[in-house]
């Protein structure tokens, strides 16, 4: 893991000033070569550190969302495969944003579905994307912070950790329910 950290190091150091910018289209290009979104997080822990890392990785997972909105808005195929995916994944289900947000902290949870999803919630591109900014703040922290700790821990503690967020995911659909129920 070491030679790894030197190598990415090293290739940053060469890469110079464009190593963001090379940074930022790998988040862009990450859905084609399918690649987990707390893989490249991870990376940009790396590589940048943290601040600078979640700084790129934040600002990577925004354009992505912004290109997902329009790419799915304007590509009639793509809308249809995605309703076709949402309906297969969370059939008869209403989600919440704050379920949504919960599931974007989620490792290997289909990162176009949940805009996706989000797209059907919101109204208009400005309040999609106000709801992306709020919803991919943690999971570009947590991921650059701690994403190359949580997928180093024991097999236990990590089934350990995706039960704790499955079990606050059922929290907010259960308070999500009890208070339409009461509107």
């Amino acid at each position: 893991m070491e030679q790894f950290d030197d190598s990415v190091k090293v290739l940053i150091e060469n890469a110079g000033w464009m190593a963001p910018l090379f940074f930022l289209l790998l988040h862009l290009l990450r859905p084609f070569f399918f690649l987990p979104v707390i893989a490249v997080c991870v990376l940009g822990g790396v590589a940048f550190g943290f601040v600078q890392g979640a700084a790129l990785s934040y600002t990577g997972l925004l354009l992505m969302s912004a290109i997902t909105y329009f790419m799915l808005k304007r590509l009639p195929k793509s809308h249809k495969k995605m309703t076709l995916l949402k309906e297969r994944i969370f059939t008869d289900k209403t989600l919440s944003v704050g379920q949504v947000m919960l599931l974007r902290i989620m490792p290997f949870v289909h990162f176009q579905l949940l805009c996706f999803y989000l797209m059907d919630m919101t109204k208009n591109f400005r309040e999609y994307m106000y709801y992306s900014a709020l919803g991919l703040t943690v999971p570009a922290i947590v991921y650059t912070a701690f994403g190359q700790s949580i997928t180093e821990f024991p097999w236990y503690m990590t089934i350990a950790f995706l039960f704790f967020l499955i079990a606050i995911f059922f929290a907010i659909d259960r308070y999500h329910k009890t208070h339409t129920a009461h509107q």
